[in-house]
């Protein structure tokens, strides 16, 4: 039977699936050394915890968290998140201050609901995680990018395009950014709170590597510097404990707060309460520090395996050396673009992410990106020596 002739929305006219997500067909190949996504390690995913306390909570509060909850949030995470996020990200924040997502990516979807008409401007990093990319051109707004460097943001450039678009929102990944790696250094930190609070820009501070650090000290949060209510810091349980149960938060003014409830309650009431429970008993019984040192080691051991390996490969000028997070990011020779290179590798096993797709702006057709989380220090090892022989390959 064929197909009726739907008439789509503007705003879903030109917006493409994640690229990413079109390459999981490819790197679930278990013939693939996948380089591509960016999941937690099987490892670090605390199936059997989660199992027992699961059985626990369903025991003794089964009748309540399979019924409807409240958008705000589980009370019991609620009570707890402060204090986590005054150890973990050094802000402060209160209950008041609080309202749990479905990710942290619903955050900035909720926030783009709330501020954004179609034609705003929203400043993001360039390069700048594709799903964030997504959520803006969905909303039909203009994405301005600003540039960086290895501090992150260039903050002359970022006040100037302040002062001459007027944006709605600021984006940006601070901490071991995606798909860069690179850290917002403390002083540009500061001055990001300041810049927000002089032009009355809302930042969405998105932090969800923040706790993955491998070396270096932990820096404060943008929103740490935020006196006047204008940064907004969306968090995640994600990395750290499991990508499936879909918990995260945002840390925010309540007035801002309470408008993007009701968003939320337009679109899927609340987030699980099961899996709410489950973070907050993860929490509560005291597993994530242990779990969190165990996934740095680990994590530190790969990308150290990651950079070694790029050392030797031929046809790769540059390539970031982050000190956390899960992501590594390569700029190709002159003359050699990723796109090739990336069928050609795909062909021999190895997958990885075409940089364009994270460019707002287009272009950088000779960048990459590849996560280390997904493999061993062997597979890395190999996977890297695959992909040097296709680029001679290609020279």
């Amino acid at each position: 039977m064929d197909q009726p002739s739907v008439q789509l929305s503007h705003r879903i006219q030109g917006v493409a699936g994640s690229a990413i997500r079109a390459l999981f067909k490819h790197s679930a190949r278990p013939d693939v050394i996948s380089f591509a996504g960016g999941n937690p390690g099987s490892f670090a995913l605390p199936d059997q915890q989660m199992a027992s306390l699961a059985q626990q909570l369903l025991k003794d509060q089964g009748k309540v968290l399979l019924q409807y909850g409240q958008t705000e949030g589980y009370a019991p995470l609620l009570d707890l998140l402060p204090g986590y996020i005054a150890d973990a990200l050094g802000a402060q924040v209160s209950r008041e201050n609080l309202l749990i997502t479905t990710g942290s990516m619903q955050g900035l979807d909720l926030l783009l609901k709330v501020l954004t008409n179609p034609g705003d401007v929203v400043l993001t990093e360039s390069p700048v995680f594709l799903g964030a990319l997504q959520a803006m051109h969905l909303f039909q707004t203009k994405v301005v990018p600003v540039p960086c460097d290895e501090d992150g943001m260039d903050m002359e450039a970022l006040e100037r395009l302040m002062q001459q678009h007027k944006p709605k929102l600021l984006y940006t990944i601070p901490t071991f950014q995606n798909p860069t790696g690179h850290t917002l250094s403390l002083g540009r930190r500061q001055h990001v709170a300041h810049l927000a609070a002089r032009y009355g820009v809302v930042v969405a501070e998105d932090d969800p590597y923040h706790q993955l650090r491998y070396d270096g000290s932990p820096l404060p949060t943008i929103k740490t510097f935020d006196t006047e209510g204008w940064v907004v810091l969306l968090g995640s349980f994600s990395k750290i404990i499991s990508p499936g149960l879909r918990v995260g938060f945002m840390a925010g003014p309540p007035a801002l707060l309470e408008r993007c409830g009701v968003c939320k309650q337009c679109s899927d009431v609340h987030t699980a309460n099961l899996n709410q429970a489950l973070v907050a008993a993860f929490l509560q019984q005291g597993l994530l520090a242990p779990h969190v040192h165990s996934l740095c080691q680990r994590y530190g051991s790969r990308r150290d395996a990651m950079l070694d390996a790029l050392a030797g490969v031929g046809g790769i000028s540059h390539y970031t050396r982050p000190q956390g997070g899960l992501f590594v990011f390569a700029e190709l020779a002159p003359g050699l673009k990723a796109e090739p290179l990336f069928h050609h590798a795909l062909q021999q096993g190895v997958a990885f992410v075409p940089g364009e797709h994270f460019y707002a702006e287009g272009g950088h057709t000779n960048t990459l990106r590849l996560n280390f989380s997904n493999a061993d220090e062997d597979t890395i090892s190999r996977g890297i020596g695959i992909l040097a022989q296709c680029l001679n390959g290609l020279q």
